[in-house]
């Protein structure tokens, strides 16, 4: 009752500011959201769809920012904080445990409170950096480029925070496949930190994040620019094994084996780049990968956080290189033990990003059978499949197009 009432609140408040920012009268208002305008503000905190497009229109913003100005955001006292972790700095490492332990919904929601218990501009974006690492650790990567965004936008800011930041908003920009972006910002930092030699550890840190996000980049442009393969194959080679050298030398220096997660999971984009540079043959560099999984035959006993994640991608790549350099029976033999298992992995993180790595790779596969045979096959998910696509195409644009293509022409079967 109280949320409803809140929710009401909050919606009357944009109407307030609708009709200010176009000076209109409430008859003025409710002509343009086709509403009488004695009923403009009711009693109801649960606003249709339509009503609220109309609004966003009026307001020239985008529907999502007038659905979250309404909703709010989610209450962080369900993460289970007591007073006594009431302070910035309790919180912060409230966070950092959260973060080393996989449990990425509990630090956004303390990244959130921490926020509002900040008193300085480096503390805020300190705050956004760690809500940002929640978001990215559940693959919801376009709430963890507002947070970044976020986090630039306060200031002064000292220079390390806003490199981290700037970096961590070049990753979301690969997540989300949105790749010159990420490249643009990961040239820049790696430039600023040839410039800006690391002094201690946690900046080296960021500079093998930097290599990284753009080693990964170059990587996936191997895919969106077939022509230059080679060019694309080469500067990730360099770049994936300079970040994975600098984090296993880091995972040593600072006794921390998560580091050691992310060099796995540059050596793994190492392997599919290798055989992309003819280095190493397709079926040599799955059976590697396939070794790498014995790891994570029980994920309920596996390794948690960045190494479990970093299986989770290893899947990924062995995907990609069956899909690029197998064929028949081979392919559908690999590519459901590699899908298979990233699904059980993102199901256990709840990492949305590996969810539509494996939808469109087992939909490309679909289609492929279907092109060689001539034969109109059906694509079969269940239930619980299509909530995680339809999830799935809420947060990547880019898969959409996929998503809606499968839910228009797969076959439902019962769970």
């Amino acid at each position: 009752m109280v949320e409803t009432l809140e929710r009401r609140d909050r919606l009357h408040r944009l109407l307030d500011l609708a009709r200010v920012s176009k000076k209109w009268s409430r008859a003025e208002l409710g002509r343009a959201l086709r509403r009488d305008a004695t009923k403009l503000y009711t009693d109801s905190g649960n606003p249709k769809l339509d009503f609220l497009v109309s609004l966003a229109n009026v307001l020239e913003w985008p529907v999502g920012e007038v659905v979250d100005a309404v909703w709010g955001s989610r209450n962080p006292d369900d993460a289970g904080l007591d007073e006594a972790q009431e302070s910035f700095d309790a919180l912060d490492k409230l966070a950092l445990e959260a973060h080393r332990n996989g449990r990425y919904a509990e630090m956004v929601q303390i990244a959130r409170r921490q926020f509002e218990v900040a008193e300085s501009a480096a503390d805020r974006a300190l705050a956004c950096n760690r809500e940002y690492g929640g978001w990215d650790g559940l693959g919801r990567h376009q709430n963890a480029l507002d947070a970044a965004r976020r986090g630039l936008q306060e200031g002064p800011i000292p220079a390390t925070r806003r490199v981290q930041l700037q970096g961590n908003l070049a990753n979301a920009y690969y997540a989300l496949w949105d790749l010159v972006p990420a490249l643009g910002i990961a040239n820049m930092l790696i430039e600023w930190h040839e410039e800006n030699p690391p002094t201690e550890l946690a900046t080296g840190k960021r500079k093998a994040f930097a290599h990284y996000v753009r080693g990964q980049t170059h990587r996936r442009m191997m895919e969106t620019e077939p022509e230059s393969l080679e060019m694309h194959a080469r500067k990730a080679e360099a770049d994936l094994r300079y970040s994975r050298d600098l984090y296993l030398e880091l995972a040593r220096e600072l006794d921390d084996d998560s580091l050691a997660g992310i060099a796995n999971t540059c050596s793994c984009g190492l392997l599919e780049v290798e055989v992309a540079l003819g280095q190493r043959s397709a079926n040599d560099a799955i059976d590697e990968l396939m070794e790498n999984l014995a790891a994570v035959i029980d994920t309920d006993s596996s390794p948690v956080g960045d190494w479990l994640e970093s299986y989770g991608w290893c899947c990924i790549f062995g995907s990609n290189i069956a899909l690029r350099d197998l064929g028949g029976r081979d392919l559908q033999r690999v590519l459901a033990v590699f899908t298979n298992k990233a699904l059980e992995i993102a199901e256990k993180l709840d990492n949305w990003a590996m969810r539509e790595r494996v939808f469109t790779m087992q939909y490309s596969l679909h289609r492929a059978i279907s092109d060689a045979t001539g034969f109109d096959i059906d694509f079969t998910v269940d239930d619980e499949d299509r909530r995680l696509i339809v999830g799935t195409m809420g947060r990547f644009p880019t898969f959409r197009a996929t998503g809606w293509r499968i839910l228009e022409t797969a076959k439902v079967v019962a769970n």
